[in-house]
């Protein structure tokens, strides 16, 4: 199983400025470069190299959205430096840091309204295997990502009960294997513009092992937006278990207990 380096995070997390953005950040997430400079008077080259610092120790992550560069807190080397030194003796069940970055705050419609990166010990084409092909992903999500994920071509989230039923559906906007993917995300019986949203994974080489981001956006209302960021880090747990060590968890973070 990858870990964190931590020596880069404390190098990061030493700096008093650093620690500020990512407080603004966590305040107001999915920030450009100038939005932050605005709000901590901060000159645009000096933002820059703290942002780069915490860019490289993996406690931030970055969104393209046209011109822009949308920054967000990437959780996953805090959950592991908690895990490490502050829950080593107690041990309770952790909670997905990712809810330090669950909301995107921004009102705008062209921003994302949630990003979850994580980072398996795999390589793009497996990671995307595992999200693309039907028997795998039921595996990890309890679903089956059934498509032939060509651009412009449906998706389906089926259950794998033998009903066949759908419980989202979609079509595939954009589909560059194993690097990217964009599709549409609306349950089968309210498939309106008001409640579809958009789903884009980027799948980048990290060293030796993937960057994976989820972005999803065009939410419909704070109740989505709460199932999705509790939904997504519980899948991505799940798809990262399967590929490092070809097993999933016990149960799946969604599932009911079996009856006794």
């Amino acid at each position: 199983m990858v870990t964190t380096n931590p020596d880069p995070v404390f190098k990061a997390l030493a700096d008093p400025t650093r620690r500020l953005l990512l407080d603004r950040l966590h305040e107001h997430n999915g920030q450009t470069l100038g939005e932050l400079c605005g709000r901590l008077d901060m000159a645009r080259q000096s933002a820059t190299q703290h942002l780069s610092v915490l860019e490289a120790a993996n406690l931030i992550t970055t969104v393209r959205r046209g011109r822009e560069k949308l920054h967000y807190l990437n959780p996953v080397p805090l959950h592991e430096i908690q895990e490490r030194w502050i829950d080593k003796f107690e041990r309770p069940r952790l909670r997905a840091l990712s809810d330090l970055k669950r909301r995107a705050e921004d009102t705008m419609s062209d921003r994302p309204n949630y990003v979850y990166t994580t980072y398996i010990d795999a390589t793009p084409d497996k990671v995307w295997r595992a999200l693309t092909d039907a028997d795998l992903s039921a595996r990890y999500w309890g679903h089956s990502n059934v498509s032939d994920w060509q651009p412009g071509s449906p998706w389906q989230h089926v259950r794998t009960d033998g009903s066949g039923a759908a419980d989202v559906v979609g079509t595939v906007l954009e589909s560059d294997p194993p690097s990217r993917l964009v599709y549409s995300w609306a349950d089968p019986a309210d498939q309106s513009p008001e409640r579809t949203s958009r789903v884009t994974i980027d799948i980048r080489p990290h060293g030796k092992i993937v960057q994976l981001t989820v972005t999803h956006e065009d939410l419909a209302d704070e109740a989505e937006l709460r199932d999705v960021a509790g939904g997504w880090p519980a899948v991505l747990a799940n798809l990262k278990t399967l590929l490092e060590t070809g097993n999933i968890l016990p149960q799946l973070p969604w599932e009911e207990p079996a009856p006794a």
